[in-house]
């Protein structure tokens, strides 16, 4: 796990984890109570300076002292039954990485269209034929094997209020504007008009977010409004340094 300022979460987080045979934590110098909390559980943690997400977690997996990770955030938690899925599933040998679905809940809903179910990522891989993708944000785990698919979600705490979203919104479009600067992404402005649009009709209608009822308007509004604000600081980047 990485966190930075989690003591609301981190506490449930690793409460669900508690199982595991050995628990990681790589902390950006947090100044709240997220140190000691995680110090209840292991006496694995590590302070690092902060870089990227991709980074920390690398950093994270790198400490891990077996050969199964699973990556874990602080506003997540692995079920009961999750753990007994993984436990009968890491003894396959033929396969080096899990894809495992994730069920988000939002603003008091859990959310089952949208784009944000069955939201598949790979969380249980192994270390020695596994990194994460060197991105600023949205990294990806890339496992170089045979891969599979865990039965059993695990729960995303998401977003509480709009506010919440708002203000992880402001980070995350920062940092996706500046790795789409540096790979010179060319007609920004004019992905300002297109990409907002296109992404509230794909989640809205294509990945029926309707079905999602007033949450899944309010969030096809919100991604799309994300959208237009990474562009928006692209075209900022190139036109008013």
């Amino acid at each position: 796990m990485i966190v930075k300022n989690e003591e609301r979460n981190i506490g449930e987080a690793l409460e669900s984890v508690k199982n595991f045979d050995d628990i990681v934590i790589v902390d950006s110098f947090s100044d709240d109570r997220t140190v000691e909390l995680c110090r209840q559980y292991t006496d694995r943690v590590y302070q690092h300076e902060w870089v990227n997400f991709s980074k920390h977690k690398q950093t994270a997996v790198d400490y891990a002292k077996n050969e199964w990770v699973f990556i874990l955030d602080a506003d997540e938690r692995v079920t009961p039954a999750l753990e007994s899925e993984i436990a009968r599933r890491i003894k396959d040998e033929r396969i080096s990485g899990y894809f495992a679905p994730r069920k988000n809940y939002f603003l008091g809903k859990w959310i089952r269209h949208s784009g944000w179910w069955p939201d598949y990522s790979i969380r249980l891989f192994k270390k020695s034929v596994s990194c994460l993708e060197p991105r600023e944000v949205h990294e990806r785990v890339l496992v170089n094997g045979h891969t599979g698919h865990l039965e059993t979600p695990f729960e995303h705490y998401t977003y509480r209020t709009v506010s919440e979203y708002i203000a992880k919104m402001e980070r995350y479009s920062t940092m996706s504007a500046k790795e789409l600067y540096d790979k010179k992404a060319a007609k920004a402005a004019l992905s300002m008009f297109i990409n907002p649009p296109a992404a509230f009709v794909r989640m809205y209608f294509l990945q029926q977010g309707f079905r999602d009822g007033l949450h899944g308007f309010v969030l096809a509004v919100l991604y799309g409004f994300y959208t237009f604000l990474k562009y928006l600081k692209v075209w900022e980047r190139k036109n008013c340094a």
